[in-house]
């Protein structure tokens, strides 16, 4: 399979040389690229020793150090997934506007510097986070630690996965939606569905006082404070500018919005209001 991807796509002209200069000609880089093989979690020293070629342990792992960089392997997944969206017929599957994101634990040994230990399933470890289309193509995957939020990570695959697929929607877990979530991916043009396990104690926000809600009555709260999305308004179009645009780290500018770390304008509560704050599309964030 995945050699004839790689014919059907080419993706393995993605692997460039970090040196200053190539000498090996493509159809022996696509031979030893394809031998090294990742997935297969053989190792490089069973693979030259397997099988009826003529490459060696040597060009393998000279191919693996010389051409096998993360921006490679990105531009790689990139333009296979972009074929997959191409080679997709619209009527059968429709159009690629939503995608699911979640994490998983991975074990890993304690002298590495990602590791950490996950409070929530225990043991030392990194998380890999992913955002995946339609239950089928992973259009983006990063690796974080486990004690970074999920909202960060979430917002991050959203605005970085440089494929062809225009996410509208994305579906979470109760992990990885909070009310900063809400508040960032509003202002970035995503709408944010999360899965929420914790569903009954979840309570809304009314736009005025005026309007009676019927069955609704038991999960509103208090009425929306419009004056003080006014106040902060400005300040929040431009953390959501700053985020869209790469020039700071999703984890550095929600933390900012954390309960422990109130220190901007925007994440302080005002004289006569409590801490929290709707936008004004109906999600909230803290203010």
């Amino acid at each position: 399979m995945l050699k004839e991807a790689d014919f059907l796509t080419d993706f393995s002209m993605e692997f460039v040389s970090v040196a200053s200069r190539e000498w090996m000609d493509r159809d022996t880089l696509r031979r030893r690229l394809l031998l090294f093989a990742l997935g297969t979690n053989m190792g490089i020293k069973a693979i030259a020793n397997t099988g009826e070629h003529a490459e060696t342990e040597a060009t393998l792992r000279h191919a693996r150090r010389h051409f096998v960089t993360r921006d490679n392997m990105r531009r790689a997944i990139v333009k296979l997934v972009n074929a997959t969206f191409a080679d997709r017929d619209p009527q059968w599957w429709g159009q690629e506007t939503a995608c699911a994101s979640d994490s998983k634990k991975f074990g890993s040994w304690e002298s590495n510097f990602m590791t950490e230990y996950h409070q929530r399933y225990g043991g030392a470890g990194m998380v890999i986070y992913w955002h995946v289309e339609r239950n089928r193509v992973c259009i983006y995957s990063q690796l974080k630690s486990c004690s970074s939020a999920e909202v960060a990570s979430m917002i991050e695959g959203l605005l970085r996965h440089c494929t062809d697929a225009e996410i509208e929607s994305n579906y979470v877990d109760t992990h990885g939606a909070n009310i900063v979530g809400f508040a960032f991916t509003e202002l970035l043009g995503f709408r944010l569905l999360p899965r929420l396990k914790n569903i009954g104690s979840i309570r809304l926000y009314r736009p005025d006082d005026n309007a009676a809600y019927g069955n609704l009555g038991p999960v509103l709260s208090r009425p929306i404070r419009w004056e003080l999305i006014a106040q902060q308004y400005d300040q929040m179009v431009k953390y959501a500018t700053a985020l869209r645009l790469g020039t700071a780290e999703s984890e550095s500018i929600l933390r900012r919005f954390a309960r422990g770390g109130l220190k901007h304008p925007p994440t302080r509560p005002s004289k006569n209001s409590a801490a929290r704050c709707a936008t004004p599309t109906g999600g909230s964030c803290w203010t």
